[in-house]
């Protein structure tokens, strides 16, 4: 007997058929396979972003705190209605909350990290035969305050309960049939990848892909939790996520990925000396706010600009920070661009083969797709674009790189 944890986004639970359509999936598993089965679910459709919305109507800046109160009832509801529709087909299930189940984190709401599952409640539903319904995205701090875990947070719960459980098998379902080597409602050719490494992942996720929340797969690395990512609507195979292995360096581009949320900020006439950008990238990060690519302007006259990257969710209070920052260092004006994009290539096999970067900025170069800004690591380069060229500068580089065959 197995244990099994399978995860649910928001659009396999859209309406009610879909959530009856899912149970009726979840049911022929555990009559088959004699599985033990946690089930992890999304709020229903579009609910974060509508609950999101009334909130605004509201309050033009909801209290962070008041805020997980609200959005972390949208997967509450999913899991109730989840756990009547499998009762409904004659197996028992039970719905729990995130705090329920012992989901601990820090204090950081919206955007809290988990620090510890608790196992208990799980077991003990388990050892009775039921089928248990986890309420994802959600957990509760050292207070006993609700905190929600940030976009994608669902699938960082189903990781996190698969580690502590020791779970057998961890599958995301979502409305895709796996991993591709570029978006195919942009790039009808893109090829599905049977097998992806965490770090290629980690490079999709951060690079634009929303198939994965990237601190899923960077809890699944650390602790060498192999997944599976899979459609909800076939039996289709998708793709597996597992640690590296040799054979992956042959490929060389493994896919191409945009990001459409992406919001650029740049502090001006700041100070050209030591401690400046300790400074201000200190205080970001205390807020917890992640940077992609950064940029300093050569220094004129003792005052230089830094331009830095950030997702556009993010993006007032990215700027409520730098206004402080501005002040403290009686620097310039702040400034925002939200209409960029980025666009990327990803895959292991760039750490071994040389060429790619020269290829990739010929082929924008040919299609008049001007580069704003680069970033690199090991296994990906990307580049900031305007926002309207991104779907294609991803079907220019697919093609240059031929990932269709």
């Amino acid at each position: 007997m197995a244990l099994v944890v399978k995860k649910f986004g928001g659009s396999s639970l859209a309406t009610p058929q879909h959530i009856k359509n899912i149970a009726k999936r979840i049911v022929e598993d555990k009559r088959n396979k004699k599985d033990n089965i946690v089930i992890v679910v999304s709020a229903t459709g579009d609910t974060t972003d509508d609950l999101i919305s009334l909130a605004k109507q509201i309050h033009p800046n909801p209290p962070h705190r008041e805020l997980d109160m609200l959005i972390s009832t949208g997967e509450v509801v999913s899991s109730a209605l989840m756990a009547m529709a499998i009762d409904n087909l004659g197996e028992q299930a039970v719905s729990l909350t995130g705090p329920q189940i012992g989901i601990m984190t820090d204090s950081i709401h919206t955007r809290a990290s988990i620090r510890k599952v608790k196992t208990e409640r799980i077991n003990k539903e388990l050892e009775k035969g039921k089928i248990v319904v986890v309420a994802g995205f959600q957990g509760k701090d050292d207070c006993e305050e609700i905190t929600t875990l940030g976009r994608g947070g669902s699938d960082t719960t189903a990781i996190a309960i698969a580690i502590a459980l020791k779970a057998d098998v961890c599958e995301i379902f979502t409305d895709v049939e796996g991993v591709y080597t570029a978006d195919p409602r942009i790039v009808p050719d893109a090829k599905k990848i049977k097998i992806i490494s965490y770090e290629e992942m980690l490079e999709f996720a951060s690079s634009g892909a929303k198939v994965m929340q990237t601190r899923a797969t960077e809890l699944a690395s650390k602790y060498d939790l192999k997944y599976h990512v899979r459609s909800s609507f076939t039996k289709t195979e998708g793709t597996i996520i597992m640690k590296e292995i040799d054979s992956m360096e042959k490929v060389v581009v493994r896919g191409v990925v945009a990001a459409k949320d992406e919001a650029r900020v740049t502090i001006h006439d700041i100070p050209n000396k030591p401690g400046v950008a300790a400074y201000i990238f200190g205080k970001l990060g205390k807020e917890k706010i992640n940077v992609d690519m950064i940029i300093q302007s050569s220094a004129q006259k003792d005052k230089s600009d830094i331009s830095f990257t950030v997702n556009e969710d993010i993006l007032p209070k990215t700027l409520e920070v730098m206004e402080k920052a501005k002040e403290h260092l009686k620097a310039g004006k702040v400034s925002s661009d939200s209409n960029i994009g980025k666009i990327g290539v990803v895959g292991v096999g760039m750490r071994t083969h040389s060429g790619v970067a020269g290829k990739m900025f010929e082929a924008l170069a040919r299609e008049d797709i001007n580069i704003e800004m680069i970033s690199t690591s090991e296994i990906r380069i990307s580049c900031v674009i305007r926002r309207d060229l991104c779907d294609k500068a991803m079907k220019v580089l697919h093609k240059e790189f031929e990932l269709e065959k």
